[in-house]
């Protein structure tokens, strides 16, 4: 548009009339006859807005982002550390409940069996000596440990100490081959020798060859001469699998240890043997039976039934 009388003039009456909508739109308020104006040049405009706003915002965005990236990553680095903190505390108690209930276990057992003991933590397996199933305690000569004394835990008898160092010992398990124990049978007088077979049952060959045995029936140890390796009515296992008899000297069994060889934390060494064989009473109680339900069928004739001689 040329810059002329009449453009200026036309410019001067297009501001008066703006200036006056303006007035007329603010006294009427809410009442504004512009009102409807209003609303459909929002109609029209507003889409355009949002893409302008959307073109915009990502950069907004991304210039927040990078701001914020430092806090962030601090309060995500800090939640990570506490998650792992709780982890390990959770870790940590369960693993103290577990040694507790073990302790507690080990003690009743003492107790029961009125065994002197010395507490002690497995802290290796294997051995420089060539034992195949050994551990190794953290309790020695300074804590009065001596060669040949029996080891146990809160289920039963878990071998024999072999070595014995200043501060840890040796303990050769009572699964490994070249460990014998002699055994007595619940509630009798028949005796065997049990012989580890790594990780199969324990092997037990009883001096009796018609002695009667089957299957779940338990043996303890007989114990030893001066209770030394083994003192006397320590649980070693539950009878698995009985070979026929066949006429012979002695009578082979398959025993399935109390103890469970690879999984061995808290033990302890009878430093002290009992004052006579508690015999049978460190054995666990026998599961109950669980009885089996019966079922009573009653039948109750039909009326369409057809009747039988009597009943005519």
């Amino acid at each position: 548009m040329r810059d002329t009388k009449e453009s200026r003039l036309l410019l001067v009456l297009l501001v008066a009339i703006a200036f006056a909508l303006i007035t007329v739109d603010i006294r009427g308020g809410r009442n504004s006859p512009v009102d409807g104006a209003r609303h459909a040049a929002a109609a029209v405009f507003g889409p355009v807005e949002n893409g302008l706003s959307s073109a915009v915002d990502p950069v907004a965005g991304a210039v927040s982002a990078v701001r914020d990236s430092g806090s962030r990553h601090d309060r995500l680095a800090a939640l990570e550390k506490e998650n792992a903190a709780l982890k390990a505390k959770l870790g940590s108690d369960d693993r103290n409940r577990s040694r507790l209930k073990q302790l507690d276990k080990l003690l009743k057992v003492a107790g029961e069996g009125q065994y002197g003991i010395k507490g002690a933590q497995v802290i290796a397996i294997g051995s420089a000596q060539g034992f195949s199933w050994t551990i190794t305690i953290d309790v020695g000569a300074d804590d009065g440990i001596k060669r040949d004394m029996t080891v146990l835990n809160g289920d039963g008898l878990v071998g024999r100490v072999t070595t014995v160092g200043p501060s840890t010992s040796t303990v050769l398990l009572a699964n490994d081959p070249d460990f014998t124990v002699g055994t007595r049978m619940e509630a009798g007088d028949e005796l065997g020798f049990a012989s580890g077979q790594g990780d199969r049952p324990l092997r037990v060959e009883l001096l009796n060859g018609k002695a009667e045995v089957k299957k779940g029936d338990r043996l303890v140890t007989f114990g030893s001469q001066a209770d030394k390796p083994f003192v006397p009515g320590v649980p070693v296992g539950v009878v698995s699998r009985v070979d026929p008899s066949g006429g012979g000297l002695t009578r082979t069994l398959y025993v399935t240890p109390y103890v469970g060889f690879t999984k061995l934390d808290i033990v302890g060494v009878v430093v002290a043997p009992p004052k006579q064989d508690p015999r049978d009473t460190v054995l666990p109680a026998k599961p109950k039976p669980v009885p089996t339900p019966t079922v009573t069928v009653t039948v109750t004739p039909s009326a369409d039934a057809p009747a039988t001689d009597e009943q005519q």
